[in-house]
């Protein structure tokens, strides 16, 4: 007997993240990625924590949004049980990162799911038109603010997928707790903040087995760099670029603490950047590309919304240090 599939909106009883807390960050717009992730987390049963920026989008041809109307939106996602908080944060704050972990954390205890949505765009240029200011804008919210909230995750996460056996006193009471309310309380681990840095080639001790259903999880955005040219974006590019070039490496060090990186590469999205009144680039001759991409479209947010879903859920607990597409065929027509 055939079983249809899920329709689009709904998650199999098997795939659910009842239980869970998840912090996307970049979610200010209805039209963007990081909407579309939250909403889809919490109709997986998650509670969700959003960071969000409005400067930045009324800076950008696109324009902001209702804020009002992007947290209603996700709290009507939202599952029996399930809590919903938010806060506004500039990720090129060197703080910023510790700050929105903090407040995330405190919605209900501890965050299981980090989906480093955030970015910077627009304000970008050619190799010829760089300066030291454009790339280290870049770098300090793309890259910098990503590598920071992770570090920030981990912290909070502790010993969370380690057995009850072996897990020790200082790790239990490792960098965020739950209390009787089920409020975050910030509690570093003394040999932690006094352990000398790794040496290069150097990995950390992993002395228990780590519980599959029980990890965090951790998805990084990264663009189209990985498949072709990005003319016009060189600094985007090259920040985004860090995020996939490390991957390999801080998913091996996340993974002896139970915690799974994973980064996407959402390919083209049309998030208002493609639309004629919106649009921060020449359209000339769209119409006639569209025709020649294998599905005939730019991907919508819940396209790739749908594979970070899918990564944060038991379903994906043996996927681990991958830079996934999720394009539509758009880089194999190219």
């Amino acid at each position: 007997m055939d079983v249809a599939a899920p329709a689009e909106g709904t998650a199999p009883a098997a795939a659910g993240l009842h239980g869970s807390t998840a912090l996307v960050t970049g979610v200010s717009r209805r039209k963007g990625i990081g909407y579309a992730v939250a909403v889809r987390l919490a109709e997986l049963g998650a509670s969700v924590f959003i960071q969000h920026f409005a400067p930045h989008d009324l800076s950008q041809p696109w324009g902001g949004d209702d804020l009002d109307a992007v947290r209603a939106g996700i709290r009507s996602a939202l599952t029996e049980g399930a809590v919903f908080g938010d806060v506004s944060a500039d990720l090129a704050e060197p703080d910023a990162a510790a700050a929105v972990m903090a407040a995330a954390a405190g919605l209900t205890g501890r965050v299981d799911i980090l989906v480093a949505n955030h970015a910077r765009s627009g304000g970008d240029g050619s190799i010829f038109d760089l300066t030291a200011d454009l790339l280290d804008g870049h770098w300090q919210v793309n890259a910098r603010a990503a590598l920071l909230l992770t570090r920030a995750f981990a912290e909070q996460f502790g010993d969370a997928a380690r057995s009850d056996a072996a897990r020790s006193d200082a790790a239990r009471s490792g960098a965020v707790r739950s209390g009787a309310d089920g409020a975050g309380t910030d509690a570093a681990d003394p040999a932690a903040a006094t352990q000398a840095p790794r040496r290069p080639g150097e990995r950390g001790a992993q002395t228990a087995a780590i519980d599959e259903l029980a990890t965090g999880r951790v998805i990084w955005l990264t663009s189209g760099q990985i498949h072709g040219p990005m003319p016009g974006e060189v600094a985007y590019a090259a920040s985004k670029a860090v995020l996939a070039g490390l991957t390999p490496t801080v998913a091996s060090e996340l993974l002896g603490r139970g915690i799974l990186l994973n980064t996407v590469n959402p390919g083209p999205v049309n998030t208002g950047y493609l639309d004629p009144e919106t649009t921060d680039r020449p359209l000339d001759g769209m119409l006639e590309y569209l025709r020649t991409l294998p599905f005939g479209r730019f991907g919508a947010p819940t396209d790739p919304a749908r594979l970070i879903g899918w990564l944060c859920t038991p379903e994906a607990r043996w996927l681990v240090g991958q830079v996934l597409t999720s394009d539509g065929g758009f880089s194999l027509a190219n």
